[in-house]
């Protein structure tokens, strides 16, 4: 994973069959070692901003010198994203399974003396349970990944992606090799259908419905055909596309060919946001050591059936998440919408036939195949069957990547395997389906997180971004932060998004200053509506969904804020104050060194004060004051 002209090799001839493919894979296990000690080190984007490469460059020059008895593998193994972000670094140990976090460059020497060597853990770095105090050694024993169950991200944290024969050996390909050797193109669509797999960018269209109907388009309209991977994930708070590509690439490219071979395309397309540039790398990795190795490209495991895929960048705009706009980006135009009078089965990329799925739907693509689908529709409930992989950010103690079964309750998600709101309190809300998603109160808490129990909530599953809220944030504002974004992000080409959206905006801009009335609100409510009805694409017509649910179970909190002219969770600066408590001030001056507008007097060890003519309530000196003296009212 560290030299991109390295990963490229594959030593190997081009792989003729499926028989040459299992023949392979059954070599590669045989040549593992089962007892060989291993560092695993995360190198997903979290862990590598955190630190993550020099810990590696720190074990491989250690080990290089070091004199030790134990088997280590030479050249440190190194993998994406293995989910639990907020403790990253994480570094585990194989096959012994120890679970070190938080690690740094300072902790390799450590780690090798009294791990490698003397067979013992370091205690300081395991993982403490928050409730027992007990040291955890082990990745299976944290409750964090004991309760999810990783169907998606099996592979995850456990291969090198950059290395095709590490996949392999863990599997990849298997589905592939089964669909050429075995199945038919209408086999293969048959078990998506039977798996009932919903695609998980957001509408939750059933995958197997919309391949049938590009069949039935390609029946009156003839081929070409495409098929093309939505890597173009922008909402705030959500990675988990992102996780994916980077760390296992090879399923989305095995999911991504298995579903051309159903539908008879020979040309594929993987659209990637230019921000993510690591997975990018890896997915150019995987598919050029897939054409090395005769898994892509012309004639595929010699079973007559061609089809290659590229890679295209998209420059940023949230907009180009929507299926026409990708389109448009693809074919090298503006990134714009344009209105659905067809369907992009029927009439797509260049006006053909085209099947658009996101990353984590494809990824499911290989599992269902390799495991039958009637194996997928026993996981999750009915119409909601799978798994669903979220991004868990905000106000909760485990910020990571979770995959749980469909159904499964919100608190499930937020309480048990996020750990709650640090501090211990409940969450307020939890924001679901990133800035076109909508708010779950707490009372709303064993909520099924599955398409129609989110819907019927006024929410949406989405791309799958979960963003917790505490008692600290206020709805008014997160409402408009969303809203602002999605202002920002409309491409403009509709009146309702162009001007219904900044007029939504500039009504929450009066309720944070604490303008407004009743009726307001019901004037809000009516616009959302008219904006949701009009809409030219899905952005315009989801973008009320924060405001229509935090009216929905905020209301009240709406009306403190223009009735009352506050603020409940202390958030609009312009009805909030900020004063310091005498009693608590101790008059370290921490606070006036901060304050960028020098409005906090006070001599040494004396009680500070707060000139609130000059405050713009920015916060510094309440984030900065060690003891809490600093009110907010």
């Amino acid at each position: 994973m560290f030299s991109r002209s390295s990963a490229l090799k594959v030593d190997s001839p081009r792989l003729e069959s499926a028989g040459a493919l299992n023949a392979f894979r059954s070599d590669l296990i045989a040549r593992q070692d089962p007892d060989q000690t291993l560092v695993v080190v995360c190198h997903g984007t979290g862990c590598m901003a955190n630190g993550s490469t020099k810990v590696t460059a720190a074990f491989q020059k250690a080990l290089a010198g070091a004199d030790i008895k134990a088997k280590v593998m030479p050249g440190i193994k190194t993998t994406g994203c293995q989910g639990f972000c907020s403790r990253g670094p994480l570094v585990l140990i194989r096959p012994q399974g120890l679970f070190y976090q938080r690690v740094k460059e300072r902790d390799v020497e450590e780690i090798i003396q009294r791990t490698l060597i003397e067979g013992q853990p370091v205690e300081r770095l395991l993982y403490k349970d928050p409730q027992t105090g007990e040291r955890i050694h082990t990745e299976q024993e944290i409750p964090f990944y004991k309760l999810q169950q990783r169907v998606v991200l099996h592979n995850i944290g456990k291969i090198d992606p950059t290395d095709i024969t590490d996949a392999i050996a863990a599997g990849a390909y298997q589905a592939l090799a089964k669909a050429l050797s075995g199945m038919t193109p209408d086999q293969v669509l048959a078990e998506v259908e039977q798996s009932g797999l919903r695609g998980r960018g957001g509408a939750g269209f059933p995958t197997g419905r919309k391949w049938r109907s590009a069949l039935a388009a390609i029946e009156k309209k003839g081929r070409p055909v495409y098929v093309v991977v939505n890597g173009d994930e922008g909402d705030p708070g959500a990675f988990m596309d992102r996780t994916i590509m980077e760390g296992d690439p090879h399923a989305v490219l095995e999911g991504l060919i298995l579903g051309a071979y159903a539908l008879g395309a020979e040309q594929g397309y993987l659209y990637v946001r230019a921000e993510y540039p690591l997975a990018i790398q890896h997915l150019e990795i995987a598919m050029a050591q897939a054409r090395e190795l005769g898994l892509l490209g012309d004639n595929i495991l010699n079973s007559g059936f061609s089809f290659d895929a590229r890679i295209n960048r998209g420059a940023g705009a949230f907009v180009c998440g929507e299926s026409t706009a990708l389109f448009t980006s693809i074919e090298g135009k503006p990134g714009n919408p344009r209105p659905k009078y067809t369907r992009s089965v029927e009439e797509g990329l260049w006006g053909r036939p085209t099947i658009l799925n996101n990353v984590e739907t494809w990824a499911n693509v290989p599992l269902i195949i390799d495991k039958g689908g009637d194996w997928y529709a026993g996981l999750g409930v009915p119409h909601s069957t799978g798994t669903k992989v979220f991004s868990l950010v905000g106000k909760v103690n485990n910020v990571g990547l979770v995959e749980v079964p469909m159904g499964v309750p919100v608190s499930r998600i937020v309480e048990a395997i996020g750990g709650g709101v640090p501090g211990g309190a409940p969450f307020k809300a939890v924001q679901t389906g990133g800035p076109s998603g909508g708010c779950i109160p707490y009372d709303l808490k064993e909520t099924p997180v599955d398409f129609d129990s989110l819907t019927r909530a006024g929410s949406m599953m989405g791309s799958g971004a979960m963003i917790v809220m505490d008692d600290s944030d206020c709805v008014v504002d997160v409402a408009r932060y969303f809203l602002r974004f999605l202002e920002e992000e409309s491409c403009g080409k509709c009146l309702p998004c162009r001007l219904g959206l900044t007029r939504m905006r500039e009504m929450l801009d009066a309720f944070s200053k604490g303008m407004g009335t009743e009726q307001d609100i019901e004037d809000l409510i009516s616009l959302s509506q008219a904006i949701q009805d009009g809409a030219l694409c899905a952005l315009g017509s989801s973008a009320p969904n924060p405001v229509l649910t935090t009216i929905k179970y905020f209301r009240d909190e709406y009306r403190a804020h223009f009735r009352d002219h506050k603020c409940p969770a202390g958030v609009c600066k312009d009805l909030i104050t900020f004063a310091i408590d005498p009693e608590a001030c101790t008059g370290c001056r921490s606070c006036a060194r901060q304050c960028p507008n020098d409005c906090i007097s006070g001599e040494k060890k004396q009680p500070h004060v707060i000139d609130a003519s000059r405050c713009i309530r920015c916060g510094i000196c309440k984030e900065t004051c060690k003891f809490d003296a600093v009110r907010v009212s």
